[in-house]
């Protein structure tokens, strides 16, 4: 049977780690989005106009977030026992960085051919998924039962 309490509890908690983080990310590295070289990768969704992005945008994130850390969470429950490791934290650091070399990776390496975003960007955009897959795996070692 699936822990989708867990699962939800794990995915809400991680939504909310991964926009605070995104948040303060996105002002570390604010001069890439309001770089004139830079207007025409960005969608409409996010930039419609100058300045910030609207409120929809962040309410999209979260939700698109959320949807990202549930499926994050249901693969733990379902593959995180195979993961051998006694210690729950190391455990879900370990699967954090499964995932990070499965997806995080591929993805960065995509973005960089197919997209003409700054390489000091693409960089922090990097480091960001491989901080928040290693916090994510240590909060679904806590709230996730594996099967």
């Amino acid at each position: 049977m699936c822990d989708w309490k867990g699962i939800s509890i794990a995915a809400l908690a991680i939504g909310v780690i991964g926009m605070a983080w995104h948040t303060v990310e996105s002002i570390l590295t604010m001069g890439y989005y309001t770089d004139p070289a830079y207007y025409s990768i960005w969608s409409k969704i996010m930039i419609p106009a100058a300045g910030p992005p609207p409120a929809s945008f962040m309410a999209l994130s979260f939700v698109f977030g959320l949807v990202g850390w549930a499926i994050f969470a249901f693969v733990y429950a379902k593959l995180g026992s195979a993961i051998k490791q006694k210690d729950e934290l190391k455990k879900g650091l370990k699967f954090g960085a499964l995932a990070f070399l499965l997806a995080g990776i591929p993805n960065s390496l995509t973005m960089y051919l197919l997209l003409n975003i700054p390489s000091g960007l693409l960089a922090a955009w990097m480091v960001s998924p491989f901080m928040l897959y290693l916090t994510g795996g240590m909060v679904c070692a806590q709230l996730v039962k594996a099967d």
